[in-house]
């Protein structure tokens, strides 16, 4: 059995007002629901990051989507590995609710993923590359300033301690696939025909999130996602750059407590044929240099 794909993701943060305030400069819709922050991107009915209110910073669940009137399938499933099914947190019901074998909170969903929205065709597309030419006549530096508006969560990063336990756990209870690996140093993993990756995990000392990966349209929406969260107060980051597995064109902020978050555009594109592998490669072909803490976990580690 395979999840369809990665629905969205909840983090518990000390401060709601924080954390609503830093996603909506980031160009993403936020919204109040009963006791939580709901994050969804502009022109997509569905929600993308859940925010609770607790003491500290740290990763609350994830969710993935499966086929619906699945679920009692996917509970037999689960049994039949071992995976005892949890109680859902308190006003975040809905589907079934597991723990990964490092404690981390897995939702399975039969909520079908919204259709994003289409960037359509704008001059952002309509590039001249030597003498493929789709633009002429119009001055294109005149469009190039608009703010970003993410239209999809795209992929996530999570720490473990086990990066081959990790892979284990998520290929043969979930079903991903592994889409590559950086020896030592990250595990990609993908759900089917679709993007290059959408979850994965980095090394770390205990759970958390490294990161979340969010499209926009090119590579100006992305230099000017960080010029405005810059002039938001929130300068931490690390890009431009275009990664290496993946290939997509990058450029991370640091979130409020630590953790990162991406603009992305013009990622790898997948089917069931392609074959996984082992690369020792840096995580860029060419950016500036990575911040010394970028694969530092700072959520505080469960006593």
């Amino acid at each position: 059995m395979r999840v369809k794909g990665l629905l969205h993701y909840g983090i518990q943060v000390p401060s709601l007002d924080v954390g609503e305030s830093f996603y909506a400069a980031f160009g993403l819709e936020t919204s109040e629901r009963g006791n939580t922050v709901v994050v969804r991107c502009e022109g997509r009915d569905l929600d993308q990051t859940v925010l609770t209110e607790g003491p500290v910073k740290r990763l609350h669940h994830i969710a993935f989507a499966v086929e619906p009137h699945s679920l009692q399938e996917w509970q037999r499933h689960l049994e039949g590995l071992g995976v005892p099914l949890v109680d859902a947190p308190k006003e975040l019901e809905g589907g079934l609710w597991l723990r990964d074998h490092e404690g981390n909170l897995v939702n399975l969903r039969e909520d079908e993923p919204a259709p994003w929205r289409d960037f359509g065709t704008t001059d952002a597309q309509e590039v001249n590359f030597g003498d493929r030419v789709r633009r002429v006549d119009r001055a294109r530096w005149l469009t190039a300033e608009e703010k970003p508006r993410p239209r999809r969560l795209g992929h996530m990063l999570i720490f473990s301690t086990d990066l081959a336990a990790s892979e284990r756990f998520y290929g043969r209870v979930l079903g991903l696939r592994t889409s590559d690996r950086v020896r030592s140093m990250a595990t990609f993993m993908n759900s089917g025909p679709g993007d290059h990756h959408v979850f994965g995990f980095v090394p770390g000392t205990h759970p958390g999130l490294h990161h979340s990966s969010w499209e926009v349209a090119d590579i100006d929406q992305i230099a000017m996602g960080a010029r405005s969260m810059a002039e938001a107060g929130h300068a931490d980051g690390w890009g431009l750059g275009r990664h290496t597995l993946g290939s997509n064109f990058f450029h991370y902020i640091k979130d409020p407590w630590g953790s990162w978050i991406e603009y992305s555009s013009d990622m790898d594109r997948i089917t069931e044929n392609w074959q996984a592998n082992d690369w020792d490669c840096p995580p860029a072909v060419w950016s500036p240099r990575m911040p010394a803490d970028f694969i530092v976990n700072h959520e505080e580690q469960p006593t």
